[in-house]
């Protein structure tokens, strides 16, 4: 029996209409709310309404899959992409995650990366791998301060790279990034983290000095860092890092 035509709403309560039929396990669907068509499924499915909206927000109340190749699910498993999607959607979007996060506050992803297939897509096209380390998503090495996650604007990043620009606010006060001031010795103190190390710069009778001398240091790091990594990681990440200034509000 031919079942052209017929009409049901799926569990999400999106109107779906059968435009074509070939057989009980292969029908074309139409969801006129979003006017695409979801071919090849079973006229089981939906008739039990499984038929779902791929335009239709499921992340955070941005992000949905979209019509394309790229799956949230393979072989039962989250799939690298997805994850990697839907963390930076509630780095923007989830209030929770702002209460324990709150620099994430005020950032936002480009519209055309709320539909998972195109983030999969540039994901395919800019992933790669560096044995034993992890590989992070990153918004602000290429354009400092930036709060944008979008394909202009992102690179991928080895995390021992991503840890060393790290913002510390609640740690260092009002005073510059690097610097403390030592109360008994009545001395600024320069001093960098690198490898989940401090290390002494050393004392300094004014806070400019220290800064300065904190600045030299970091930016010596973030460089020979580079350098490290030089044949691994994309050559934009290279330039913005042997380009990267330390500033006092870092």
């Amino acid at each position: 029996m031919n079942k052209y035509g017929e009409c049901k709403l799926n569990k999400d309560k999106d109107l779906m209409r059968i435009v074509n039929y070939r057989n009980d396990d292969d029908i074309d669907v139409h969801l006129p709310e979003c006017h695409i068509i979801i071919t090849h499924v079973s006229y089981d499915d939906f008739k039990k309404g499984n038929i779902t909206n791929p335009c239709k927000p499921t992340v955070c109340g941005v992000g949905y899959i979209g019509l394309g190749p790229y799956k949230s699910r393979e072989n039962g498993k989250i799939t690298k992409e997805y994850e990697a999607w839907k963390n930076m959607l509630k780095r923007c979007y989830d209030s929770k995650l702002h209460e324990k996060y709150p620099t994430y506050i005020g950032c936002k992803v480009v519209e055309e990366w709320h539909n998972f297939q195109n983030f999969a897509a540039w994901y395919e096209d800019n992933y790669y791998e560096i044995e034993d380390q992890k590989i992070c998503l990153d918004k602000d090495i290429l354009i400092k301060g930036n709060k944008i996650y979008g394909p202009d604007t992102c690179v991928f990043v080895p995390q021992n790279i991503n840890l060393l620009f790290v913002k510390s606010n609640a740690i260092r006060g009002d005073l510059p990034i690097g610097v403390y001031y030592d109360k008994q010795r009545r001395k600024y103190v320069a001093r960098c983290k690198v490898n989940s190390q401090k290390r002494h710069i050393g004392y300094f009778d004014t806070l400019e000095e220290a800064f300065q001398a904190y600045k030299q240091f970091k930016e010596n790091v973030i460089q020979s860092t580079a350098d490290e990594y030089q044949y691994q990681i994309p050559e934009v990440l290279y330039d913005s890092m042997y380009n990267y200034r330390v500033e006092k509000d870092d």
